[in-house]
């Protein structure tokens, strides 16, 4: 690989990562909610899920996945309901008073490291539109010439690094916007905000193409 075709790719993973999506509106949600350190376990979540879709369509999988309209509707449905699911949580997620505080102050009920992780990887797991930018984009990168597990490693880590950095840095954005969220009502407020954009971008998927051409 050379490094052209690296930093061509570096570009396109850092127009990717900051383009909104699921990984960043849930992001920007745990960010608000727990705070940076905490949301690191989502992120890291969402990073697995990435590496696992990458795997997927370097093994030619995904073009297998792309090629059956059964396979394909199947993940995209389970990914779509899963992000509904999600945002559902998020709206009726609890909201509690703080301990340490007599003055009604609010906080966010934390999940565990393991829960956060798994929302995060699953979050990425199952979005179809990552198995399309993976199978249509990723070859272009690879070159026949040379050992294809190099190539992936290179491509896998670029790709999540930038992710990490983009992803840190919405939950950074969100959490400097911690202390407008302390009254009970707004917290609420914020968590059917996102729970209702999660709604959306859940339903959105439904209508995702396996083939755009046709």
């Amino acid at each position: 690989m050379t490094f052209a075709t690296w930093f061509t790719f570096f570009v396109a993973a850092c127009v990717i990562a900051i383009s909104p999506g699921s990984g960043a509106v849930l992001s920007m949600s745990h960010g608000l909610s727990y705070g940076v350190k905490k949301t690191t376990g989502t992120i890291m979540g969402l990073q697995a899920g990435l590496l696992l879709i990458l795997v997927i369509a370097g093994a030619g999988v995904g073009s297998i996945l792309m090629a059956s309209e059964g396979a394909f509707n199947v993940i995209k449905t389970v990914g779509a309901l899963y992000l509904i699911y999600l945002g559902i949580s998020q709206w009726r997620a609890k909201v509690e008073l703080a301990s340490d505080t007599g003055i009604g102050l609010a906080k966010a009920v934390l999940p565990s490291w393991r829960r956060r992780f798994l929302i995060g990887f699953f979050t990425n797991a199952t979005n179809p539109k990552g198995i399309i930018f993976m199978v249509a984009v990723l070859p272009q990168f690879i070159s026949p010439d040379a050992s294809l597990l190099p190539q992936l490693l290179i491509l896998g880590v670029t790709m999540c690094l930038v992710d990490l950095v983009v992803m840190h840095s919405y939950a950074f954005a969100a959490s400097r916007m911690q202390r407008f969220f302390r009254d009970p009502r707004l917290l609420k407020k914020q968590n059917r905000f996102f729970g209702g954009v999660l709604m959306a971008i859940g339903t959105a998927l439904f209508f995702v193409k396996r083939n755009p051409a046709s």
